[in-house]
Order: C-alpha cells, then sequence, then structure tokens
C-alpha cells in the first residue's frame, strides 16, 4: 500500500509525535489550576519574620529604639541563664529585661529619624558612640539602663518587646465539628 500525504496510519511513530506535541501544546496554553496544596507549599516556603517595632524612651523625649523581635527559644533560654535563672538568688529580671532589649535593638531614632554614624551604620548598645553617650563600657546591662535611666521602663520596654515576638499571643483552637456560622 502507497503511503498518502493525506493518510498517516495512527499507530505509525510520526502520528504518535504528533498527538504528544498536539497534547503539550495544549497543556502549555491552559494555565494549570492551583491547588491547596500548591497553595500550602507557597505559604510554608515563605520566611516567617515580625516586623519591627519603635519602642519610646520615656525619660528621654524624642528619643525611641528600633527593635526586631524575631526571638528564638534558644536566645530566650540564654538570656534567662545569662540574667541568672539557675544561680542561688535566681533570675534577675532587670538583667534579663537589658538583655532583651540589647540583643534586639537593631537602631536608635531621634524624633522620628533613625540615626547613623559617620558611616551610615545603625546604632545599637553595642555601637561605640552610644557607650560613649551612655558613660558606660559594657552594652547589656549598662548601656541599656543608662539609656532608659529607670529600671520599670527597661522592664517594660521588655514585657514590649517579647509582646511583639509573640510571646503573649494566644493561639485560638478551631472546633472542626462545629458548623460554619455563614450558614
Amino acid at each position: 500500500m502507497s503511503e498518502n500525504a493525506l493518510y498517516v496510519n495512527e499507530d505509525s511513530d510520526d502520528a504518535k509525535a504528533g498527538k504528544t506535541a498536539a497534547k503539550r501544546d495544549q497543556s502549555a496554553t491552559r494555565p494549570k489550576e492551583e491547588t491547596q496544596l500548591d497553595r500550602l507549599r507557597s505559604v510554608v516556603s515563605k520566611k516567617v519574620e515580625r516586623p519591627v517595632v519603635h519602642i519610646e524612651v520615656p525619660e528621654r523625649p524624642g528619643v525611641s529604639i528600633i527593635i526586631s523581635p524575631n526571638i528564638t527559644q534558644s536566645q530566650m533560654k540564654n538570656w534567662r541563664k545569662n540574667a541568672g535563672e539557675d544561680s542561688r538568688n535566681g533570675l534577675d529580671p532587670t538583667k534579663f529585661a537589658c538583655l532583651v532589649i540589647g540583643h534586639t535593638t537593631v537602631g536608635i531614632c531621634m524624633d522620628d529619624e533613625e540615626i547613623f554614624d559617620e558611616d551610615g551604620n545603625n546604632l545599637n548598645f553595642a555601637h561605640p558612640s552610644i557607650l560613649e553617650m551612655t558613660e558606660t563600657t559594657r552594652p547589656v546591662p549598662d548601656a541599656v539602663r543608662a539609656l532608659f535611666g529607670v529600671d520599670p521602663h527597661v522592664e517594660s520596654a521588655a514585657l514590649a518587646i517579647l509582646d511583639a515576638a509573640g510571646y503573649s499571643d494566644t493561639v485560638a483552637a478551631v472546633d472542626p465539628t462545629k458548623e460554619s456560622s455563614t450558614n
């Protein structure tokens, strides 16, 4: 039988290749629907990070500190240990508060404007300029206490930081057996 240009045997390799190419072209032009699994994968792949917060220094008009409240459980454990949690005298709450503030401060503002050093670097409690201004040699607890001036404000600021970090958040459980209130 001679091969006719209008007729192609469906079992031939050319016909199979043509069908595969046609399916590929159709799937390329048709957008893939996003599944719930795809959506979950996208959400979980994103890094979870809390936004920075500004905390006013009550006894220093116009002064605020910029805080990154992304605190790990490991950091909390180290700060509690360094504040004497396992010592005979127990945890020193002011020292713990200074550790929280000192390690989460990423900048300092004056009248809502972030202050930078001569080289354009952010200020924090370990910066030589801050140590000089506070007439201290140790960022934590000395420079933190000197900037705030009043120990209760140090502890209040640390509590605000821990709140911003999510340590006071409550997680609501959802009962899947209850009917939706939209019914």
